[in-house]
């Protein structure tokens, strides 16, 4: 009895998450089942692996699919593993800087700089 090979995956999400798993399943509209899945979440230098378990991923919301070489899968050297709520600060740090930045130009905008 010859098996496949296991498959794992990196699958885009259209909101922006990125979600690693092993492959055990998928349909001609780009369902998707991962097991052992986890979503990757990347903060400026800092991230980390959230698990997430068995996850069902509904077509209409991959971007992308590719399969990862798990031998060759390195992030770059810079790159600093944290723990999730450490990740969560950093999120929330960063969206609060991107809300800060479109609040200031907002303000701005009767300079018309265009």
């Amino acid at each position: 009895l010859l098996l496949p090979p296991i498959l794992t995956l990196l699958v885009l999400l259209r909101d922006g998450r990125k979600l690693l798993g092993l492959l055990r399943s998928f349909d001609q509209f780009a369902n998707v089942v991962l097991e052992g899945a986890c979503e990757r979440v990347i903060v400026g230098d800092l991230y980390c692996d959230i698990p997430l378990g068995l996850y069902v991923i509904r077509g209409e919301n991959v971007v992308l699919i590719g399969e990862l070489d798990l031998e060759k899968e390195e992030l770059p050297s810079h790159m600093t593993p944290v723990s999730a709520a450490e990740i969560k600060r950093a999120q929330k740090a960063e969206r609060e800087a991107t809300d800060l930045k479109g609040s200031m130009r907002k303000r701005m905008e009767f300079l018309d700089f265009d």
